[in-house]
């Protein structure tokens, strides 16, 4: 039974609802940056919390992983129930998409067996009323016994009364406990039977458990159940009343519930929703009609793609150059001057500058385009469109064994591979898992970005845009070869059917936009804080051991390169340097920006040597250089005579890294450069996050090994087949 204790100092309220019911932009709506990230106890799967006060109450918000229903067939659903039973919040606040009411109550009416106190938030009800629809609130809530509270979450409309109602509901929870739904006399009879035995036999557990849910698991035999409380064997649910309960309906008690609930459900929404006499056809049926469109639908998916690598090149580039001047110019003089001031060791200045902001620096100053992109593809994710995407490639990921639903967890890959790994767990199949899990890394994450922009930047300034899709579309396209190739050899089998929700089209509040964005953002800049940092320092000592050497490529990592730079001679850049940052981008990506850096520092320096501004002309220049960017960016977004724009006249000789580049390699092995950095393998995270998920290192070994071929074979074809066709120049 649920033990309530009225007046806490902390209202504990768990928030469940449906995916796209709006329960995160809720959640945003109210706590926004106050939300914080942990782990559920055991699991991988991402917890958010957030504390804050509410009329001088403090509330604790704990954000439920999205789910259907209360069956624990998947990790959501599971955390979810255990979450509920085991710790039972002062309050449930189930958010529901009041224009999909039917499908919605589902989930609440599961929530209501828990027996604890339920707030309903009635969330985009703008919507539901455009629509011409109502609904009659007061006798809804006569009928379920919740408080029912209208929000629109992107507009912080009804969420000072849903909190007012969460803080009398936890205050009053007798007075609050949700009404028991009935079902048919069969069910109820078989509910009671099984009540009573456990009261008698095992009255611990009646105490552990709210009694009628567990009654109701037990029925319908929740393997999860069973095994926590050892029930398995006692018989008892083939006797009395359970027993006539599945002669008169059949052996499936689960199915025999499902049914029963809906039919609750359906009679509550025709009770209490009012429909208009004459149902307009929805904007979202229109647009669907061509974005899902059999012969249009995949060509469009790559155009919204395209548009979305040209506008985050055309909003981030010129800050891209802001912050590299800054960075290279200002901030590291002023480093050396603090430096020197102190008396340091001339070592500890180069490791200060050729090191840490070399490594680092070059990293930060594609935070930019880190941040313009993952905005763009959030802003898609939260239009509802994504969800298309994922549906218009259903029939390509069939062609590979797998459906669309697989198609998830690898666009998240474009984001970051570590968590689209572990998204692959919402994927009931195993066989569906592990070879999902194998084609993710082929998705460009956003730690390959930096390397794109500066090689793209250097020698591709008039085509950026067009570039950079070309080679996120090579992963995808490589993705359903590769994934042909395994259904035929590690995977055979049929594809599983694919059903999946199409929420409708929203425009996503910027409020919203700024803090999903942020926290994909954040992820790259503490990785550019903590380990990014301490590799940078590592390849600052390997380009300096054994200790005093003239010239890096006699260095540590400069003879491991020598080492592997015949072995990428026929892909195009058989330079040793080439070599040694392919090398530390095996722990991440985004280290091959900083050690190119700290390679071709000597360069870069031999072209600073001009007079020093001082403090107060620096500051001056940044302030103005960054309204110079802002009007830059503002113009390239509005302009319709070019993609997107990369300076690298004006700035060549501050940015010394680019002039090598430029130096060093042609667009053809260029490209076949970054298409190599595309493939050529998962960094360690994401090796650590298969082991973590599967249990096993082997996916990550098979991972490795093709990725490494099909690198190689795919820089090869592109730059020995562009050299015979006169591309190589």
């Amino acid at each position: 039974m649920s033990k309530y204790t009225a007046n806490k100092n902390i209202i504990t309220v768990a928030v469940a609802g449906n995916p796209n019911s709006g329960k995160s932009t809720l959640i945003n709506a109210v706590a926004g940056t106050m939300l914080y990230v942990g782990n559920w106890p055991g699991v991988t799967v991402e917890k958010k919390e957030a504390e804050f006060e509410f009329q001088g109450r403090k509330i604790r918000l704990v954000d439920l992983p999205g789910t259907y229903s209360l069956s624990p067939y998947t990790q959501e659903e599971i955390i979810a129930r255990d979450y509920l039973v085991h710790k039972q919040p002062d309050v449930i606040l189930a958010v529901v998409d009041s224009t999909n009411l039917e499908r919605n109550l589902y989930l609440a009416i599961q929530l209501m067996e828990l027996d604890i106190p339920v707030v309903v938030a009635l969330n985009v009800y703008d919507e539901l009323e455009k629509k011409g629809y109502r609904i009659n609130i007061r006798a809804m809530e006569n009928m379920l016994g919740d408080k029912l509270i209208p929000t629109v979450a992107t507009q912080k409309k009804g969420t000072d009364k849903l909190f007012k109602a969460i803080i009398e509901v936890a205050d009053n929870p007798a007075a609050y406990r949700p009404k028991q739904l009935t079902y048919d006399e069969d069910i109820e009879d078989a509910v009671k039977y099984v009540e009573q035995y456990i009261k008698e036999k095992h009255p611990l557990l009646a105490e552990k458990y709210p009694l009628r849910w567990l009654a109701l698991k037990l029925m319908e035999g929740d393997r999860q159940v069973m095994q926590e409380t050892r029930l398995e064997n006692e018989g008892f649910l083939a006797e009395g009343a359970v027993n006539h309960l599945r002669k008169a309906h059949g052996d499936d008690i689960e199915a025999i519930m499902a049914d029963a609930r809906y039919a609750q459900v359906t009679g509550l929404a025709r009770e209490v929703l009012k429909k208009p006499d004459i149902l307009k056809i929805e904007l979202t049926e229109k647009i669907d009609r061509v974005v899902l469109n059999r012969f249009l639908g995949i060509p469009l998916f790559l155009m919204a793609m395209w548009l979305v690598f040209k506008l985050t090149f055309d909003v981030s580039m010129p800050f891209v150059d802001w912050a590299d001047a800054v960075i290279t110019g200002p901030f590291t003089r002023w480093v050396e001057v603090i430096l020197g001031f102190v008396r340091v060791p001339g070592w500890v200045v180069s490791l200060a500058t050729d090191g840490i902001i070399a490594g680092v620096g070059f990293v930060l100053i594609f935070v930019p385009v880190i941040f313009a992109m993952m905005f763009f593809i959030t802003f898609l994710e939260g239009s509802g469109y994504m969800a298309r995407a994922a549906f218009v490639m259903d029939r390509a990921m069939h062609s590979m064994g797998l459906h669309g639903k697989s198609f998830i967890p690898m666009l998240l890959g474009f984001g970051c591979n570590v968590p689209a790994i572990y998204a692959t767990r919402t994927l009931e199949n195993p066989r569906d898992k592990a070879l999902t899990a194998l084609l993710i890394p082929l998705m460009s994450c956003g730690a390959r970005l930096p390397v794109y922009v500066l090689f793209v930047g250097a020698l591709f300034p008039t085509h950026s845009g067009t570039v950079l899709w070309s080679l996120y579309m090579m992963g995808i396209l490589l993705a359903v070869l590769i994934g042909i190739v395994f259904k035929h050899t590690l995977f055979r089998g049929e594809a599983p059917m694919f059903i999946m929700e199409l929420p409708p089209y929203r425009l996503p509040s910027m409020r919203s936009l700024t803090i999903h964005t942020w926290e994909k953002v954040k992820h790259f800049i503490v990785k550019a804080g903590t380990y990014i940092l301490a590799v940078s320092v590592l390849v600052w000592f390997l380009l300096n051991m054994p200790w005093g050497v003239k010239h890096k490529r006699d260095s540590l990592l400069g003879q491991a390169g020598q080492m592997v730079a015949p072995v990428l001679a026929p892909l195009g850049f058989g330079n040793w340097e080439a070599a040694s940052a392919l090398i530390t981008g095996i722990i991440a990506k985004e280290i091959i920006i900083g050690t190119m850096a700290e390679i071709y520092i000597e360069e870069k320096k031999d072209k600073e040597m001009r007079t020093t501004p001082t403090f107060t002309e620096d500051l001056k220049k940044i302030g103005i250089s960054f309204a110079a960017a802002v009007e830059d960016s503002v113009t390239n977004v509005f302009s319709t005579l070019k993609i997107a724009s990369i300076s690298t006249d004006n700035q060549a000789e501050s940015r010394g890294l680019i002039s090598v580049i430029q130096d060093t390699y042609t667009p053809l092995s260029a490209y076949a450069f970054m298409s190599f950095v595309l493939l050529y393998m998962p960094c360690m995270v994401v090796a650590i996050a298969m082991k973590h998920e599967f249990g096993t290192w082997k996916w990550f070994w098979i991972a490795f090994a093709y990725e490494i071929i099909l690198a190689w074979t795919v820089a090869f074809v592109i730059y020995q087949g562009g050299s015979l066709l006169g591309l190589g120049g």
